[in-house]
């Protein structure tokens, strides 16, 4: 048996490359769009045919590989009638075998994530008939398990993920390995260990999820404290549903002139720079999404709409290639174009330019303490809010922002979250919005609880 699992951390996405290396044949499951140059790499280095490519289900967090990788290679790409895709490929039914030689496929319907979901158990023959290992898709993960509200009530696809848990997958021995989709860093499940596999039997004894439940008492568990979902998730679906070929469209330079136009013309301008180097200088309106700040695609998912036509400001041109790959993963292709020579070229063509202050925790603690003090907004999670905040600060999660502007008050406002990102974020968002007395908070509160400045959980 080959076996190979590719990772991507900016979304927590597994896909995997398993086959039989005496036939030299290959099955590929779950590939992102931006994993088939790697794929393809890997099979030709190893003197292997890609021939069948599975889908676990429609993924809603990231465009599918499976279009370039069905034309580049001829493979046939296998996925469970309930998807109702609208691309070539042959249905996958429950205890379906995909045989790659002496290493055998067999699926598992276990639908709860999304109707069609299907894991996959797979055995090497020539050891066992027994399965070696079970791919799980996107529901059984490392310490958790998959969200159940992406495609039908989340009350409804609890109550078919508890039978697919207890009733299948739970049913394979406790040494199968197991290996799943998504890793820490998706908002496919609550997945915050970094591990990237486990076995059956681990996930039996130590995973919160798969404690002993009725299944009244798992759909609570499951239907309480879900991520955000990002708006753009129903277009990646459906994306992934019609299955087409996404091209890597050429983003042209564009002089400052012209960049002003477009965004004056209602085009959004993606500031993808740090946010030191967004407070220092930006084009007025600009939402700064750092590209290395981590979950890139994911953020962006939460402040700019689907479809929307984009204008890049980038650090250096040779950026560019990263953030649009990271762009056409989440699905955000219409970039209309980038700054060409960035803020520098900007600023020496005399056109308008906004800044946002950056202020440090000490800072920060010292202007609270005045006759006027600005209004602190933290804009992380729930759960982060109740581990301690500031007192008297505003609590509304960075994704939520836009939908709860009025909120905020019009007077100063100190936007803070864990480290700086995420706050900078927001902080573009409230000077999009025309406020005018903003500063961002660097360090966060990870630098406030260092300083040992007060917090409370009230």
């Amino acid at each position: 048996m080959y076996f190979k699992q590719i990772i991507r951390e900016d979304l927590g996405c597994a896909a995997y490359l398993v086959g039989s290396t005496d036939e030299g044949v290959l099955a590929v499951v779950d590939p992102r769009v931006d994993m088939v140059d790697e794929i393809l790499s890997l099979a030709g280095s190893k003197g292997m045919r890609i021939t069948h490519i599975v889908e676990t289900h429609n993924h809603a967090d990231h465009v599918s590989g499976h279009g370039r990788l069905m034309e580049e290679t001829g493979a046939t790409v296998h996925i469970h009638p309930d998807a109702r895709v609208d691309y070539p490929h042959k249905p996958l039914h429950d205890g379906t075998r995909i045989e790659l030689g002496e290493v055998v496929l067999q699926a598992l319907h276990t639908p709860g994530h999304r109707p069609e979901h299907v894991a996959l158990a797979v055995a090497d023959t020539s050891r066992s008939e027994e399965p070696w290992l079970v791919l799980t898709g996107d529901s059984l993960f490392i310490g958790d398990v998959a969200r159940p509200d992406l495609a039908v009530p989340g009350e409804e696809g609890a109550r078919l993920l508890y039978d697919s848990l207890f009733g299948k997958l739970l049913s394979l021995p406790d040494g199968v390995e197991m290996y799943p989709a998504h890793v820490a860093g998706s908002l496919c499940g609550r997945v915050t260990n970094h591990k990237t596999s486990s076995t059956i039997g681990y996930e039996r004894r130590h995973n919160e999820a798969l404690e002993p439940r009725s299944p009244d008492e798992f759909v609570t568990y499951m239907t309480s404290s879900l991520p955000q979902r990002p708006p753009n998730m129903s277009a990646i679906v459906e994306a992934n549903r019609q299955g087409t070929r996404r091209e890597t469209n050429e983003v042209p330079a564009l002089s400052p002139e012209e960049f002003s136009r477009l965004s004056s013309q209602g085009h959004l301008v993606l500031d993808a720079r740090s946010p030191q180097q967004f407070g220092e200088g930006h084009v007025p309106g600009a939402i700064n999404v750092h590209i290395d700040g981590g979950q890139f695609g994911t953020r962006v998912g939460f402040v700019v709409p689907p479809g929307a036509e984009i204008l890049l400001l980038i650090e250096t041109a040779a950026k560019l290639g990263q953030v649009r790959d990271a762009l056409s993963v989440v699905g955000y292709d219409a970039v209309a174009g980038y700054l060409d020579g960035g803020m520098d070229a900007w600023q020496s063509s005399g056109l308008e330019t906004a800044s946002l202050p950056q202020i440090d925790v000490r800072a920060l603690s010292e202007r609270l303490g005045r006759p006027q003090p600005p209004t602190v907004l933290d804009v992380r999670e729930q759960s982060e809010w109740h581990s301690g905040h500031i007192e008297h600060a505003i609590h509304i999660p960075f994704h939520q922002l836009q939908a709860r502007m009025d909120e905020v008050p019009r007077t100063a406002v100190a936007v803070i979250c864990g480290g700086g990102q995420r706050s900078s974020i927001a902080a573009s968002l409230l000077r999009r919005d025309g406020r005018e007395d903003v500063q961002n908070v660097q360090g966060g509160m990870t630098a406030w609880k260092r300083e040992d400045y007060p917090t409370t959980s009230r």
